[in-house]
């Protein structure tokens, strides 16, 4: 309740921020009325789908399934058969057609083919869990597919706004939802505590605007900018309708949504096959109530740190910073669980002055004291028409201090006569 209190609130501050605002047209969106619409990409989105390819464990654990009929040329279909298709999809939100969804269907099928390839097979380690959480809050199933828009379905994945991670949860909306954020642990990363978060979010958000495309298009660029939006249009609450009032990146969200549950689909149909995965599919949770390195518990039972890596990527030191009043779980493949709980003192014992211990109690290093250096001077012989003022000058040094360190009072000088100067 009270989340969605602040959101509520939220929206109320950004009606009342642009309430006076004059309501711009179309045209100062997208140039001239009648031009064709230009598809705008969420940020990171190209970025995201490109660096998978070069992701260390697609790297290590995928390989091309040598079976497949896969080819590198997208048969052609035409809008007719794509249209059915997608009206067969057993979904809940509307899947309908038009040029910017065929546009990001073919920029799927034809650009991308090699990472469509990487999802659907990264896919089957991560689908079931965003399943089973949508299934938890009754939620639609199709919004698996998120992440495939949001992150290519890599935990690690990272926007120059600051988003991080499979949902792409920016810092404060994290927070706001419960994730925790530190110098050692980064929650957004956690599949499971993500993937929880981002649907209770999605949630919120479609208890909003009660309209699903709205919200995934609020997912992506706030609530506060689609309100903003709705305003602009004149109160119209269809997606399609205030397209040409949403942020640039947010006009080909629900388009590339739509495409990702049509290429996650219908892959088969356009020769794309999934990469075949090593993924250990199979895993388990244990809760550590003491701190551990990743080090400590793949020298001691032989797990990859790889494999911890890849299946905890919220912890960013590698380290689990467990505590008896603050446990925290570790995921790993499910065959190396008895290790783990047999030999758990050896593992908190490894190593662990060098991977975890610092000093409670430190004093700072005592520095022996050098002796004073004792004062340099010279003596300097006063020339006819020398004046005090004169050589203080000349000597960077104060009139008062020449007095001093010759114990004289008049400012007469004596040619000939030498003076100290430090």
């Amino acid at each position: 309740m009270k989340r969605v209190l602040f959101l509520i609130v939220g929206l109320i501050y950004c009606l009342s921020t642009y309430a006076n605002d004059s309501i711009p047209k179309a045209d100062d969106y997208f140039g001239k009325a009648g031009d064709e619409p230009e598809i705008g990409l969420p940020e990171g989105f190209d970025n995201n789908l490109d660096s998978l390819l070069q992701e260390w464990h697609v790297k290590t654990f995928t390989s091309i399934d040598q079976n497949c009929p896969s080819d590198s040329i997208d048969p052609v279909f035409s809008d007719e058969v794509i249209m059915k298709r997608l009206s067969e999809l057993p979904n809940i939100i509307p899947m309908p057609f038009n040029k910017s969804i065929r546009q990001c269907i073919d920029m799927y099928n034809v650009k991308k083919r090699k990472q469509v390839a990487v999802m659907l097979g990264v896919s089957n380690y991560y689908f079931p869990l965003f399943e089973q959480t949508l299934e938890k809050y009754n939620m639609p199933n199709e919004l698996k597919y998120l992440p495939v828009i949001e992150s290519a379905l890599n935990p690690n994945a990272n926007s120059w706004a600051g988003a991080a991670g499979l949902w792409q949860f920016m810092f404060g909306t994290g927070k706001m939802y419960g994730l925790e954020i530190n110098s050692l642990v980064d929650e957004r990363r956690d599949p499971i505590k993500a993937t929880d978060a981002a649907v209770r979010y999605l949630k919120d958000l479609y208890g909003i605007f009660g309209d699903w495309h709205l919200a995934i298009a609020a997912y992506n660029c706030g609530p506060g900018n689609v309100n903003k939006a709705i305003r602009r249009s004149g109160g119209k609450r269809d997606y399609w309708d205030i397209y040409y009032y949403l942020p640039k990146e947010t006009r080909g969200y629900v388009p590339l949504f739509i495409a990702a549950n049509y290429v996650m689909n219908f892959n088969k149909e356009h020769l794309i096959c999934p990469v075949q995965t090593q993924y250990p599919l199979h895993t388990d949770t244990v809760v550590l109530s003491s701190k551990m390195h990743f080090d400590q518990i793949s020298a001691v039972i032989g797990v990859p740190k790889e494999d911890l890596q890849k299946l905890n990527p919220q912890y960013r030191k590698y380290i689990i910073p467990g505590t008896p009043e603050k446990p925290m779980s570790l995921c790993m493949p499910a065959s190396y669980t008895l290790a783990f709980i047999d030999n758990q003192d050896s593992i908190s014992k490894y190593m662990a002055d060098s991977l975890l211990n610092t000093p409670m109690i430190v004093e700072p290093t005592a520095i022996a004291k050098a002796p004073a250096p004792k004062p340099k001077y010279h003596y300097y012989r006063v020339r006819r028409g020398d004046t005090l003022s004169e050589i203080a000058d000349r000597h960077n040094v104060t009139i008062r201090n020449i007095r001093r360190w010759n114990g004289i009072r008049s400012s007469k000088l004596q040619p000939g006569q030498r003076l100290k100067i430090y």
